[in-house]
């Protein structure tokens, strides 16, 4: 660890007016989740434009719940040093909130408060034709088909049901974890509140993130454009990111050692 950038990013934290945070999956390979587009990750296993699409789930529901079924690892994932010492930050008040491309929820299950999850979560499921909502727990309990080998998808239990015309029958309403597909928009309500943490932000902290997916790779340059800075914490610096300051290394050493550079400049 670089302990002159290490201090010269407490400085920054100590004197901005509003600082923010966007994290990728890098802050939560320490909590044993791997990182999707990692040699061992997901999509290592799972093209995303066959599993990880809108079209892909409408077409073949109970393929795509295949691969649905390996992201249930993230359940007993608990959250690791970094996540703390982040949720420590905004509850001394140098960080506003949180912009995460997670769906892991770990940001909260650590104490954050303000968390913006862009890309949605896997801690609720929609009916598709209904809209009903359900959590995470209640779709576990559903029932599923018993003569399946492979994971099945869950139905809605309200009974609603969509006619297939061309074939004369009646198809069941497969439910749809909360989380935003390749082909899917950032919902409104995400976008809303990213908009509402970047207002007035000069800093933001982005971690463990190679900012390569729109619309979420354009947040640090909505900072830039307001005139603010880029701190970097990843492993690799990112090529695109041309942050400010970097630091480099494991983000739960990197997180707890700047809180407490932090805390002591503010002692």
């Amino acid at each position: 660890m670089d302990m002159d950038a290490l201090r010269e990013a407490a400085r920054w934290l100590a004197g901005s007016r509003k600082t923010i945070a966007l994290t990728g999956a890098g802050v939560s390979t320490e909590s044993g989740i791997p990182d999707f587009r990692s040699a061992s990750g997901l999509w290592a296993r799972y093209n995303p434009a066959e599993y990880a699409t809108l079209g892909a789930f409408r077409a073949d529901p109970g393929k795509v719940w295949h691969m649905l079924a390996e992201m249930e690892q993230v359940l007993e994932a608990q959250p690791n040093a970094g996540h703390e010492a982040l949720a420590r930050l905004e509850a001394d008040g140098a960080v506003a909130g949180i912009i995460t491309q997670n769906i892991d929820g770990l940001h909260q299950a650590a104490g954050s408060h303000t968390v913006v999850e862009y890309h949605g979560s896997n801690r609720s499921y929609t009916c598709l034709t209904c809209r009903a909502r359900f959590p995470r727990d209640a779709v576990r309990r559903m029932p599923r088909a018993a003569d399946s080998p492979m994971p099945q998808p869950a139905e809605c239990p309200h009974g609603a049901h969509v006619t297939d015309e061309a074939a004369t029958a009646r198809q069941p309403c497969v439910i749809k974890p909360d989380v935003v597909f390749f082909d899917e928009m950032i919902p409104d309500s995400a976008q809303l509140g990213a908009l509402q943490l970047l207002q007035g932000a000069d800093l933001i902290m982005v971690a463990g993130t190679s900012c390569e997916v729109y619309p979420a790779s354009d947040i640090p340059w909505q900072v830039r454009r307001q005139g603010g800075k880029v701190i970097e914490v990843n492993l690799e610096p990112a090529a695109d990111l041309q942050a400010e300051l970097v630091l480099q290394g494991r983000f739960s050493q990197i997180m707890t050692a700047l809180h407490e550079s932090w805390a002591a400049l503010r002692a």
